[in-house]
């Protein structure tokens, strides 16, 4: 039985030279195919008040992915491990008229914990877009305090776990988390986690998949300084029932440094322009009174975890210049940025206040650095 599964080679314990890992990635097979079918329930998860009235339904859903096996044709491949990388859709009836239903595309990244020809426990982290029927609306659909807007960010994380029934099909369980929100962009945002129990089958092309026989040398850069400089926008609303949208801007310059073949480390320094928070300010002023400056400025420590041209952001950082107290003094940022060219970057942001959503930033910058 277990001869329909051929070992994968071993790992040599030298490293090659970069040219001999090059001839090797370049002569590695196509990425073998992997589709699946899956069927998930839920619950809402009841993180706050005011969504309450709404938890007491069990949405169910249904998937359908399709996924590429890594090999080795990039040096990040080998360095994870060979995960696989994908494209989920995600349907969910929500089971009640308020929420209706929902459509979500999502990509992801999906690492192997615990791989063997049969076993395969793998961890799965993915981000994309989601459409919800019925939104909150004041006149028409104002108990749905959960989603405010049609177009939501979705983030996904997932463990699960394939066992193979035979050479081309897998049988999947997995523990999942589905994340909506829109980011505070529109209100009330209290967002959707949907904690969720996941069953369902997997078509293997090729199981297990060919791999390149050496993982790659590490990056020339590795070690190496370089900088960023970058600018965003956003918007937001004020709050429920305003439906102007105020535009955020954000300037950051920041130091960084690639330790290894997975991390950069940073420290930065950001500036912050909320036009939401005049607007908030206007509407409660006597007149005469002085407008409070809403200009912000920061300074962030950050990691990014690298993808090959992707990176998955991580910053924590504290104001020093706050004279609008609207928020704690400390913030976070989640985001993808993504290298477009040696020098050109574009990202993707969510701005955090003590685990609430403040703004989604839309960037766009540069890297600089000495080329090895």
């Amino acid at each position: 039985m277990l001869a329909l599964w051929p070992a994968q080679p071993a790992l040599a314990q030298v490293a090659p030279t970069p040219a001999a890992y090059d001839s090797a990635a370049a002569q590695a097979p196509r990425p073998p195919l992997v589709l699946g079918a899956y069927a998930q329930g839920s619950f809402i998860l009841n993180h706050t008040a005011a969504i309450s009235h709404l938890v007491a339904s069990h949405p169910t859903g249904f998937e359908l992915n399709a996924q590429r096996q890594t090999t080795g044709r990039a040096a990040w491949h080998g360095w994870y491990k060979y995960p696989k990388v994908g494209l989920a859709l995600v349907y969910y009836d929500y089971h009640n008229p308020v929420l209706d239903r929902s459509y979500a595309a999502t990509v992801y990244i999906s690492k192997p914990l615990w791989r063997t020809p049969r076993h395969d426990l793998s961890f799965r982290l993915g981000t994309g877009l989601a459409w919800f029927t019925n939104p909150f609306d004041l006149q028409a659909n104002r108990k749905n305090t959960i989603v405010s807007s049609s177009l939501n960010a979705t983030l996904q994380l997932r463990l699960e776990y394939d066992y193979a029934l035979s050479k081309h099909l897998g049988l999947l369980v997995g523990l999942a988390v589905n994340h909506y929100s829109n980011g505070a962009t529109t209100k009330p945002n209290f967002g959707m986690n949907l904690p969720s129990l996941v069953l369902g089958l997997n078509y293997h092309q090729q199981r297990p998949a060919p791999t390149v026989p050496y993982l790659a040398p590490n990056p020339a850069d590795v070690g190496r300084n370089f900088l960023l400089a970058s600018t965003s926008l956003g918007y937001k609303q004020v709050g429920v029932g305003d439906y102007q949208k105020h535009l955020v801007n954000s300037v950051t310059v920041a130091a960084g440094r690639r330790v290894n073949r997975k991390s950069n480390l940073l420290l930065g320094l950001e500036g912050f322009y909320d036009r939401s928070l005049l607007a908030a300010q206007r509407d409660t002023a006597r007149s005469g009174d002085r407008l409070v400056d809403v200009k912000k400025a920061g300074v962030f420590v950050g990691h990014e975890l690298l993808f090959g041209r992707l990176a998955f952001v991580s910053h924590l950082g504290v104001y020093v210049y706050n004279p609008y107290k609207s928020n704690t003094f400390y913030y976070e940022r989640l985001g993808l940025r993504y290298q477009f060219t040696k020098v050109v970057f574009g990202a993707i942001d969510l701005k955090i206040h003590r685990g609430t959503a403040d703004v989604i930033e839309f960037k766009v910058g540069a890297k600089l650095a000495k080329q090895p």
